[in-house]
């Protein structure tokens, strides 16, 4: 049955069908071949969907919207130019802030790729910055969206590997800042050698200006995240908050939302939910009928004989999680691969929340890796290039998040500080 099915799914890949009805397939024909009841696809289907946790994936996504809409977006972007946007290189350095403060309450890399890229991208063509440089830019920094809290895939892991999301959260600060700052290290360093941005500076505004139009934005992620840590709120119920708050502050405050929009923004969000939604519900069939033929007891087996220690089993899993990456969409590679690898992990000895943070680290590289990177074909729309023009500036990003992922792997504790100490562990 597993042979079958693996083969199935792979051979949807291999025809450019959409991963949902991939995974959905290839479980349909495993049932059949497996000559069981139809009616467990439809038991395991809503099983995976019917939990709590992932209510917050919709909120999210609809919060991110409405600061789009809003206005919040821009007042962050003009923030975050006040504090970097001076020195040369500055407006690529503003793209990373930026993207790491939206981050904070977004949860979603597309999100953010279009609610930054729409200002962000064309600015930097403005100062003379390649198009196909700022949309690889911009792609990139988005990518921070999933790995700061609050994170869509860290839930998508923390409900299919039965982890605290709020520890998984709380462990996130760490590599997204440490990915935040090697990028803006990294572009200040690649544009003073390039020659790039010298009047980045221009038009910028005074930082006390900025924090004063950018305050009610600023306060979202303190309310989100506060109400989090502080047990004010659980994740799920601070999805719902930043909901609130966003629309307060862009109909009530900055007054940019209008009553026509939301229908748009409503739709716009739905249907995104409806896409995760459908993969999980596909891949939560998938991963029940992979565990019952044994395949995740194999795999632990094989990888216990092969790679021997945890510094192999975390190499090996990285290099199999980056190639997965390229080809299968984040969030289904989560679902799908979290129960099966989580408790392999844990018998060589990994945290199963530092375990969680490698595996989004690196699952969410495949957002910016052709063939399939979302977060590229997002950029590209805003920028209207091909995808092939990015490649060549989209290299040195993606080895600089390596580096970045191989400390984050081998460094625990980069993830695990915060999570100790607020946990009293």
């Amino acid at each position: 049955m597993s042979i079958v099915m693996i083969s199935t799914m792979a051979l949807c890949f291999a025809l450019s069908i959409s991963v949902a009805v991939s995974i959905g397939l290839a479980s349909i024909l495993g049932i059949q071949v497996a000559n069981a009841s139809m009616l467990i696809a439809v038991k395991e289907m809503f099983g995976a969907i019917n939990k709590f946790p992932l209510a917050a994936i919709p909120f999210f996504i609809l919060a991110g919207n409405l600061m789009e809409t809003g206005g919040i977006s821009r007042r962050l972007v003009e923030f975050a130019k006040s504090l970097v946007g001076g020195v040369q290189g500055g407006l690529p350095m503003t793209c990373v802030l930026t993207c790491m403060i939206f981050a904070a309450v977004s949860g979603s890399s597309v999100a953010t790729t279009f609610a930054i890229g729409a200002i962000l991208i064309p600015a930097l063509i403005k100062h003379g910055y390649p198009t196909s440089y700022a949309a690889a830019l911009q792609a990139t920094s988005a990518e921070l969206g999933v790995i700061i809290p609050p994170s869509i895939p860290m839930i998508l892991y923390g409900v299919s590997a039965e982890v605290s999301i709020g520890e998984l959260f709380i462990a996130g600060f760490g590599p997204g800042l440490l990915i935040s700052g090697a990028l803006m290290l990294f572009v200040w360093v690649y544009c003073k050698y390039k020659g790039w941005g010298k009047h980045d500076g221009d038009g910028r505004m005074p930082f006390g200006r900025a924090l004063l139009q950018a305050g009610w934005a600023l306060l979202m992620p303190v309310i989100i995240l506060g109400g989090i840590y502080g047990g004010v709120f659980t994740p799920t119920e601070a999805s719902a908050v930043a909901v609130f708050y966003a629309l307060v502050v862009g109909m009530l405050i900055y007054r940019e939302i209008k009553p026509r929009d939301l229908a748009a923004v409503l739709k716009k969000s739905a249907m995104s939910s409806a896409v995760i939604m459908f993969i999980i519900a596909n891949a939560g069939l998938f991963a029940f009928l992979i565990t019952r033929a044994g395949v995740p007891d194999a795999i632990g087996r094989w990888l216990q004989e092969v790679l021997q220690t945890p510094a192999l089993f975390l190499l090996g899993v990285n290099v199999a999680l980056f190639l997965i990456g390229m080809f299968i969409e984040t969030s289904a590679a989560i679902i799908v691969l979290g129960p099966i690898l989580a408790p392999v992990a844990q018998h060589f000895g990994v945290d199963p929340v530092h375990f969680g943070l490698i595996m989004v680290v690196n699952l969410a590289l495949g957002m910016i890796t052709p063939p399939f990177g979302v977060n590229l074909f997002a950029a590209c729309t805003v920028a209207r290039i091909s995808l092939d023009r990015i490649v060549g500036h989209l290299l040195p990003f993606v080895g600089v998040i390596l580096v970045c992922l191989l400390v984050i792997t081998y460094v625990p504790q980069l993830s695990l500080f915060l999570r100790d100490l607020v946990y009293a562990r």
